[in-house]
């Protein structure tokens, strides 16, 4: 008889330890009783009637989520290989047990295709220059999807963006292409405003004889500076209108002495 109790106080024992859950902070447990959802129960000490009631633990915390890397055809039809990282966590306990199966694989997955919709609509050169942009409509696509599951997508970031060496090779040579175009482009207008000021510079001149007589004596001078042996000095225009005129008039004269 005494072995009897000795079970039975052993079996209740072990029935009212089983009973005894204690969930930590970050942790929640959505409880079952006969199969059908009752409550979520915690943090803390907890009470789980056995056989009747069952008890799912589901982590709160934030999961720090590797995208393997996707094979994607760029919209300029680049191949290239992209890796990216995914924080989410869940928010829902009920919904996460209870809408999905496995919302870790299920949220993997969509964020794997979702990865290469969004990147596909894009071109090489977006892929590069504009990972922000990206970042956050993969993250959207993603929370909007997640959301039925009791999960919350708080970020995305996109690691590498892997090219192949000939595209690399390509691109070098396009970026040369674009810095000697731009270079061209520079020459090109610096010797248009340089032509512009000299025009104008000459129109000044043209108008006033002085600074024409300035700008005379000032190249007389720089020349004399220069250690030459040989100075050239210009003849002002001035000088020779001057003497055509004379040469013109002499003509006239000679001409009329005849007759």
């Amino acid at each position: 008889m005494e072995t009897v109790l000795l079970i039975v106080g052993a079996a209740i024992v072990a029935l009212l330890a089983s009973a005894i859950r204690v969930l930590r902070e970050y942790e929640r447990g959505v409880i079952f009783q006969l199969g059908r959802f009752w409550r979520v129960k915690g943090p803390g000490l907890i009470i789980v009637i056995p056989i009747i009631q069952q008890m799912v633990r589901t982590d709160l915390r934030t999961v720090v989520m590797d995208v393997p890397s996707q094979d994607v055809i760029s919209r300029d039809n680049v191949s290239v290989s992209v890796n990216a990282v995914l924080y989410f966590r869940v928010v829902d306990p009920q919904r996460a047990v209870i809408n999905v199966e496995d919302y870790y694989a299920a949220t993997s997955q969509l964020a794997q295709t979702t990865l290469r919709s969004v990147l596909g609509q894009h071109e090489l050169d977006e892929m590069l220059a504009e990972r922000d942009k990206l970042n956050e409509d993969i993250q959207g696509i993603l929370d909007e999807h997640t959301d039925a599951w009791g999960i919350k997508v708080a970020n995305v970031e996109i690691k590498h963006v892997d090219i192949d060496e000939s595209m690399i090779r390509a691109i070098a040579q396009q970026a040369e292409a674009e810095r000697s175009r731009r270079a061209k482009i520079i020459h090109a207008e610096g010797e248009m405003q340089a032509a512009q000021k000299l025009q104008d510079a000459a129109n000044i001149l043209s108008k006033n004889p002085q600074a024409m007589q300035l700008r005379y004596l000032q190249t007389l001078t720089g020349i004399a500076g220069e250690q030459n042996s040989t100075i050239v000095f210009p003849l002002p225009m001035d000088m020779l209108g001057a003497f055509q005129d004379m040469m013109q008039r002499g003509g006239k004269g000679g001409g009329a002495d005849k007759k």
